[in-house]
C-alpha cells in the first residue's frame, strides 16, 4: 500500500537497480495546499498542511523538493521569476503561526484577523490563486502583527531582530529603502522617479559624476523620514527568513534535499538597487528557439563585464553572483540555476518600447559578436574571432553552433561567472553536482563547454521529443548520467493534456511505438505492447513516466501536475495571464491522487518502475523486485 514500508522498500530499491540517485518533486509555494482555516488564496511552506504533502510525497518515494524562486514579488506581478534576489516573498509567510503555535512569533495576529481574510477571499480561491486579494490581505495582516510586535517589550524577540538586521544589513537597507520610496513616489516605475526637479532617488546607489555626497545625504534624509515604513519591512523579512528556517529543518527531519531557484532575472528593485553594476543600452532575453521561435523579451538588466573581475579579484558583479548563491546555499541543499546561458553566454538585445518582441528576436550573443554591424557595441566583448564562428552564412546567430571553436583560455572568460558559482558552492560545503542547470531547447558550444568542463548536465523534456529525429534533444535515450529528465515543467502542458491532445491528433500512434521500442526488448513483443497503449491513454502514460526510469540519466524531477493527475496549464510562457503562475494543489490532494490512480491518471510509481526495470533487466536478476513492483502497483490501484 501506499506508504508503508514494503512500497517504500521496494520503490528504493527499483531506483538503486535503475542507477536513479535523485526523485525530486517540483512545485512552487503558491500552489502548496492550506488548511481551510487558514486559506487565504495561495500556499505556504512553513503550514502544517504544505509539511503533511512532503511527508506524503516522501513516502510515495521522493527524495528531494523543488521549489521555485522565493523572492519578494510586486503587486502588479505574481511571476516567482520577477522577484528580488535577496529579500524572501512575505506572501509565503504561514499566517495562522502568527496567530497560533510553537513558534516565538505566535499571538502576534488575532485568530478573527485572519478569519476574517479567510472568508473574505474570491470564488475560485481554491484552484487559483487570485493574487491581487492575496497580495493586498497579507500586507494588512502582517501590519497588524508589527502593530502588536511594536507595542509589547517582546525584549528577546527584539534581540533576534536586532541580530538579523544586523547580519543582512547591506541588502536589507536597499530593499526596505525602495519599498519606503515607492511607497513616497506612488508606486511609479523607480525610472520616473528623477523626473521630477532634481530628485536623485532613480539613481541613489548610481550617482554621475560628483553626485556621490548628495546621494548619502538624500539617503540619511529618507532612513529618518521613513523609518517607521523601513523597520516595517525588515520585521516582514525577518518573519519571512525565520519561517524559512523552521520549515527547512523540518524538510531535513524528514530525510528530504530542498531544492532552491537562481532566477536568471532581476526584479525591478533589484535593478535600481544595482543599476551601476548593468551594461547601459542592452538588456537580456531569449532567442528564437523550438519551443518560443519568437524568442521572448524578458527585458532583464544584464550585468555589465566591464564589472566581472576575476576569482582572484572579483568585482562587483561577481561579487553579487556569489552573495545570491550563497546566502541561497544557506538556505538550500541544492540550487536550480535558471537559464545559465546569463552567466555564460547572455542573448541581449536593445530595449525598444514600440515592439520589444522584435528587438528580442533582432539580438545577439553577447560575447559572440565581434562584427555584427547590428551590434557594433557588442565587439569590444567579444571572445571569439570572426573565424571561429560557423563558416555557413545562413547560420543564424542564436543557432547553437554559431560559435564552432574555442581555446581553452577563451572557455575561461566565458565561464567566469559560472566558475564564481561553483567556487561559491563548493566554499558552502556542496558539491558541483548540486547545481542542477535548466538548460533546455538551446546549448550553445560556449554553454555546453563551460558546463562539460564541470560534468554537469541538461534537462531533457521528454513530452517535448521530435521523434522524427533520432539526434533530437528531448529524446530519452540521448540523456548522459548527468542529465535531468522529465516529462514536463512548470512552462509545459501537464502530461494529462498532452495525451488527450496526443489521442485526438493521433500521435499517440507513433509515441507508442516509440515508447515500445524503449521499454520492450523484444522486438517481436513491442507492436503489442504499442497496441494496448493506444487503448489504455492510462498506461501509455505510465509508460511515459517509465521512459524518464529507463533512460540512462540519474536523476528525475516530476512537476506536481504530473503527480497528481492536474489537466490544468500552471503557466503558459510569453503569454500575459492572470491565470499564470495561480494553480493550486487542493487541499484534499490525497483523495484527488487516488481518484485519479483509478483511471491510471495519476503517477504509479510502482508501474513506472516496473515497466523501467522489466525494460533493463534481461538476465532475469531482478525477477522477485518485479513481482513485487508489479504488486505493488496493482495493490495502489486498487486501493484507490
Amino acid at each position: 500500500m501506499i506508504g508503508d514500508e514494503l512500497h517504500r522498500r521496494s520503490v528504493r530499491e527499483a531506483l538503486q537497480r535503475l542507477d536513479v540517485r535523485k526523485l525530486v518533486l517540483g512545485i512552487q509555494d503558491s500552489s502548496l495546499p492550506s488548511a481551510e482555516e487558514e486559506d487565504t488564496g495561495r500556499g505556504a511552506p512553513c503550514s502544517e498542511t504544505a509539511l503533511g504533502l512532503l511527508r506524503f510525497v516522501r513516502n510515495l518515494g521522493f527524495d528531494g523538493i523543488q521549489l521555485g524562486p522565493q523572492g519578494e514579488t510586486g503587486e502588479g506581478s505574481a511571476s516567482p521569476y520577477e522577484g528580488t534576489v535577496f529579500s524572501r516573498n512575505t506572501l509565503s509567510i504561514s499566517l495562522a503561526r502568527l496567530v497560533e503555535g510553537d513558534g516565538p512569533w505566535s499571538g502576534l495576529l488575532a485568530r478573527d484577523a485572519l478569519t476574517r481574510a479567510v472568508a473574505r477571499k474570491p470564488k475560485g480561491s481554491d484552484l487559483r490563486v487570485p493574487y491581487g486579494f492575496v497580495h493586498r490581505a497579507h500586507r494588512h495582516l502582517l501590519r497588524q502583527a508589527f502593530a502588536a510586535f511594536e507595542s509589547r517589550g517582546m525584549r528577546e524577540l527584539r534581540r533576534g531582530f536586532e541580530a538579523f538586521k544586523h547580519g543582512n544589513a547591506e541588502w536589507l537597507e536597499r530593499d526596505a529603502l525602495f519599498h519606503a520610496l515607492r511607497r513616497e513616489h506612488g508606486g511609479a516605475a523607480w525610472e520616473s522617479w528623477g523626473e521630477a526637479g532634481a530628485s536623485l532617488d532613480s539613481r541613489l546607489w548610481n550617482p554621475r559624476r560628483g553626485e556621490a555626497a548628495a546621494c548619502e545625504t538624500r539617503r540619511e534624509e529618507l532612513r529618518s523620514r521613513h523609518a517607521a515604513e523601513m523597520e516595517y519591512y525588515r520585521f516582514a523579512q525577518l518573519l519571512a527568513h525565520d519561517q524559512h528556517r523552521c520549515f527547512q529543518e523540518e524538510v531535513g527531519r524528514l530525510g528530504l534535499r530542498l531544492y532552491g531557484d537562481l532566477q536568471v532575472g532581476l526584479s525591478r528593485q533589484d535593478a535600481w538597487s544595482y543599476d551601476a553594476l548593468f551594461l547601459p543600452g542592452y538588456v537580456m532575453g531569449a532567442p528564437p528557439s523550438s519551443s518560443n521561435p519568437e524568442g521572448q523579451a524578458w527585458h532583464y538588466p544584464v550585468l555589465d563585464p566591464v564589472h566581472y573581475g576575476d576569482l582572484s579579484s572579483p568585482g562587483p558583479a561577481m561579487q553579487l553572483v556569489q552573495a545570491r548563491l550563497e546566502k541561497m546555499l544557506a538556505e538550500f541543499d541544492a540550487v536550480r540555476i535558471d537559464h545559465p546561458h546569463g552567466l555564460v553566454c547572455p542573448w541581449v538585445y536593445r530595449p525598444e518600447e514600440t515592439n520589444p518582441a522584435r528587438a528580442a528576436l533582432q539580438g545577439a550573443r553577447l560575447f559572440s559578436s565581434p562584427d555584427l554591424p547590428e551590434h557594433p557595441a557588442l565587439a569590444r566583448f567579444a571572445i571569439v574571432r570572426r573565424e571561429q564562428l560557423n563558416p555557413d552564412p545562413g547560420t543564424p546567430r542564436h543557432a547553437d553552433d554559431w560559435v564552432v571553436e574555442l581555446e581553452p583560455e577563451q572557455v575561461d572568460r566565458y565561464a567566469l561567472l559560472f566558475d564564481a558559482v561553483v567556487a561559491s558552492a563548493h566554499r558552502s560545503g556542496r558539491a558541483t553536482s548540486d547545481l542542477v542547470c535548466e538548460v533546455l531547447s538551446t546549448m550553445p558550444y560556449p554553454l555546453q563547454r563551460v558546463l562539460e568542463r564541470h560534468g554537469l548536465g541538461r534537462f531533457r523534456v521528454t513530452q517535448k521529443a521530435d521523434l522524427r529525429r533520432r539526434d533530437n534533444v528531448y529524446r530519452s535515450e540521448n540523456a548522459a548520467p548527468e542529465d535531468w529528465l522529465m516529462v514536463g515543467n512548470h512552462d509545459t502542458n501537464p502530461l494529462w493534456l498532452r495525451v488527450e491532445e496526443w489521442v485526438e491528433s493521433g500521435e499517440i500512434h507513433q509515441r507508442a511505438a516509440y515508447l515500445a521500442e524503449r521499454l520492450v526488448p523484444e522486438p517481436g513483443e513491442r507492436g503489442g505492447f504499442a497496441e494496448e497503449l493506444v487503448r489504455d491513454p492510462g498506461l501509455f502514460a505510465q509508460a511515459q513516466f517509465a521512459d524518464l526510469f529507463a533512460s540512462p540519466a540519474r536523476n528525475v524531477m516530476i512537476f506536481f501536475t504530473d503527480l497528481f493527475g492536474i489537466a490544468e496549464v500552471y503557466n503558459r510562457p510569453g503569454v500575459i495571464s492572470e491565470d499564470n503562475w495561480g494553480l493550486r494543489l487542493s487541499r484534499d490532494y490525497r483523495r484527488q491522487y487516488l481518484d485519479h490512480l483509478t483511471r491510471r491518471r495519476a503517477l504509479n510509481l510502482p508501474r513506472a518502475l516496473f515497466l523501467a526495470l522489466r525494460a533493463r533487466d534481461r538476465s532475469g536478476a531482478d525477477l522477485e523486485l518485479l513481482r513485487r513492483l508489479e504488486a505493488e502497483a496493482c495493490a495502489i490501484e486498487h486501493e484507490a
